[in-house]
């Protein structure tokens, strides 16, 4: 079967014959709200911790202009693909998966596999990083009540998969809509409780001496700030911005915009709160996560233990929410291939296949996040040369192919210096974070009990 023979959405916007998996994801009844709570979660998690860790690299004012930067570029790029996806949908082309519109759009079989390739890198890496960061916060309020317990950090890991899968049978991405509701106030809660303690620490008598300089060598400058860049890309990025509006009640056209505006509403308030009082309060001493700066390993915390606690868990919650956003591609992928549509959803012909293969994927992600607790690292190099190309370039190719813009026009001319820019910016940021990786090489030990940030 080729690419095109595959779509979820045919002539006629109904499912090819015998895809079960596009069938049961047409079936969803979504509003533009419930898409927003869906983008919110894809994009505002734990990862917003990272952000004083970017200004660090670049300082106040190239810092904050490149998280403005990055915020408005992401914005205008999802709305050109939501554009494109309304552009086929008018059409009688409805496409609910990224792969089958970037095949589509650009008329090329391996961008669907290329495509399909780097997707699935990036949602297998966020669920295993989850899952990984997930453990780690048992562990920390494990440690802190029972200081010379026994428990590792992998038994902690099985604990969040037992947690992950039974959730995972969840039947749809629309049917997660609530608890990505819960999400987007998660994320207000932990960002607001970790930014004030970041604000309280720097205002302590005993607070860290505040140091804004950048690295003295004009190569750790280079690299610093492209590792920031990079981790900005990673920070906006989502991928699945068509699977997410595919979660619409039909005609979705216009309403992903309102789900954008939602979206970036959150990520206004989240984003700027966290990176800027985190590194106000730590300067370039600022650690890879700010919850970290907070509890150094020598001397006494620099917040109340009730607040790190309560932050923890909002983070632990959180994360289970987007190891379920990120599974949802791989799991209409199995069902692709093992469901049928003739059957319901919940008949024994689907609901056995679907428990056996959603188990089994939740335990091979566990497994890779126990035996590579520095996947960290990894993904840092997954997010430079996933979500750059996904969310940067490819929006802006398609919207030039599909609504075919003069070439002299702004729009054009706009979306081409885009796509140039950011596929150096991807480039080098790629360079940078396997730079990272080379230099943590040596604290890495397969199945630690401690994660590598």
């Amino acid at each position: 079967m080729t690419p095109s023979a595959s779509y979820g959405g045919g002539e006629d916007g109904k499912p090819a014959a015998g895809d079960a998996g596009a069938a049961f994801v047409l079936e969803s009844k979504g509003t533009w709200w419930h898409a927003g709570f869906h983008l919110t979660t894809a994009m505002v998690g734990p990862t917003v911790l990272t952000l004083p860790y970017a200004l660090r690299g670049m300082g106040w004012a190239l810092g904050l202009a490149a998280l403005t930067a990055v915020a408005a570029v992401t914005f205008y790029t999802y709305y050109l693909m939501s554009r494109v996806l309304d552009h086929r949908e008018a059409a009688g082309r409805r496409h609910i998966r990224f792969r089958e519109l970037a095949a589509d759009v650009l008329g090329s079989g391996w961008v669907f596999y290329a495509v399909v390739t780097v997707q699935t890198a990036i949602n297998a890496g966020i669920t295993i990083g989850s899952i990984l960061i997930a453990g780690n916060c048992l562990q920390i309020m494990y440690e802190s009540l029972a200081p010379n317990g026994t428990l590792k950090l992998y038994h902690f890991i099985i604990i969040v998969a037992v947690v992950l899968s039974l959730f995972s049978q969840m039947p749809s991405f629309h049917s997660l809509r609530y608890i990505n509701l819960g999400s987007l106030v998660l994320a207000f809660g932990y960002t607001i409780l970790i930014s004030g303690a970041c604000i309280r620490a720097g205002m302590m008598s005993n607070a860290p001496v505040k140091d804004y300089s950048l690295s003295p060598s004009k190569s750790g400058k280079m690299y610093d700030a492209f590792l920031s860049i990079s981790i900005l890309a990673t920070v906006f990025g989502n991928g699945i911005l068509p699977e997410i509006q595919a979660t619409l009640a039909p005609p979705a056209a216009g309403k992903m915009v309102k789900a954008l505006v939602l979206c970036y509403t959150v990520v206004f308030f989240t984003f700027y709160l966290s990176a800027i009082s985190g590194y106000w309060a730590f300067g370039n001493k600022v650690q890879s996560n700010a919850l970290q700066s907070l509890m150094p390993d020598s001397g006494p915390s620099l917040a109340p233990t009730w607040l790190l606690g309560l932050a923890v868990v909002l983070v632990l919650l959180q994360l289970l929410a987007i190891a379920l956003v990120y599974s949802q591609v791989a799991y209409e992928i199995m069902e692709k291939g093992s469901a049928d549509a003739g059957h319901g959803r919940f008949s024994w012909r689907n609901l056995a296949p679907r428990v056996a293969l959603r188990t089994l994927y939740v335990a091979a992600c566990a497994f890779v996040a126990a035996a590579l607790p520095f996947f960290g690292d990894i993904v840092g190099v997954v997010g430079a040369l996933g979500f750059i190309p996904l969310d940067f370039v490819l929006p802006v190719v398609m919207y030039n192919m599909a609504l075919a813009p003069p070439k002299r026009s702004a729009v054009y001319v706009i979306n081409v210096a885009i796509m140039a820019l950011f596929t150096g910016v991807g480039i080098i940021g790629a360079i940078a974070s396997v730079r990272k990786l080379v230099l943590d090489a040596g604290q890495f030990k397969l199945f630690s009990d401690h994660v590598i940030s």
